[in-house]
């Protein structure tokens, strides 16, 4: 029978497999770019990137999630009763107490970053400690510390780096191969025009398919961590209310963007924003009323 031990297990697995895979993709998309532009510093590059993203997206992702969310760090002084909440809930865990950072906007909402439980970080607005009552906050971070536990973090985080490592060399072929950088070939070569389509079709399509990805891994993980902060807390009702208030509330979050919409408790993209077509359909989040529903029938 699974438990969180083997799901923790099979994490760390499915980031290694997941950062071969990225290196041996952007390798592929380097020698197929470098064949139709006739050049191969398309390969040199893509060999340099996959080198640079698997050592870099291990240990630096975490920093740059952070840069690219605005989040300032905190210490115990400066919000006491945040601190008491997360070192009670880390020592019935057993995990070691995450840096604690905060982001000044009013949309409550929150995530977790890091490559491992040593290196961890706990990120929360300034609105989810507003406007959240004490078991509703112990709830969302009950959550996140369950991402920790899991392994989930470093997974979801080395995510941004490789799909915007992806993003990069295909958008980068894309404008070349548009001012007239394509291999010249005899007009009697079909195999060279059919393999010319294929690789603008790959550079279209590899951002996509490493988002899905992202996709894929993201939703199952929001579910995993609800109810593993559930049985934390022993009180589902608290992040079941949480929930509710966190996805209910219109207001904006300036910092977000697709690169780390995954990484929040719920998808902060509010009001006309998340109708947008583009954003419903590569939405990184299972429907809130789904998780709310899951974990009201854990108190049944």
């Amino acid at each position: 029978m699974a438990t969180l031990y083997t799901y923790a297990e099979s994490n760390i697995r499915k980031t290694w497999l997941l950062m071969f895979f990225f290196f041996v993709f952007l390798i592929f998309l380097g020698w197929l770019f470098s064949y139709l532009l006739n050049n191969s510093i398309f390969l040199v590059i893509a060999v340099i990137l996959a080198i640079f993203q698997s050592f870099f997206s291990y240990w630096y992702s975490d920093k740059i999630v952070l840069a690219m969310s605005r989040a300032k760090p905190i210490e115990k002084k400066d919000n006491p009763e945040l601190y008491r909440i997360v070192e009670n809930l880390c020592i019935t865990t057993g995990l070691p107490l995450p840096k604690i950072y905060i982001i000044d906007e009013a949309q409550p909402n929150a995530f977790t970053t890091g490559r491992d439980a040593k290196h961890a970080v706990i990120v929360v607005t300034k609105g989810l400690l507003e406007k959240l009552e004490k078991s509703e906050l112990e709830g969302v971070i009950s959550h996140e510390l369950s991402h920790i536990g899991n392994k989930d973090m470093l997974l979801q985080t080395v995510i941004v780096i490789l799909v915007g490592i992806v993003a990069m060399l295909s958008n980068f072929f894309l404008r070349i191969s548009f001012w007239g950088g394509t291999r010249k070939r005899d007009s009697r070569d079909s195999s060279g025009a059919i393999l010319a389509i294929f690789g603008l079709i790959a550079a279209i399509l590899a951002p996509f398919a490493a988002t899905l990805i992202q996709l894929a891994i993201s939703r199952k993980r929001e579910f995993l961590a609800d109810a593993s902060g559930a049985l934390l807390t022993r009180y589902p009702e608290g992040l079941a209310r949480a929930l509710e208030k966190i996805s209910a509330d219109r207001n904006q979050l300036r910092v977000a963007s697709n690169t780390i919409a995954h990484l929040f408790i719920v998808n902060p993209f509010k009001g006309e924003q998340a109708k947008n077509w583009i954003i419903k359909l590569f939405s990184t989040h299972p429907p809130v009323e789904e998780r709310i529903k899951a974990l009201r029938e854990m108190s049944v």
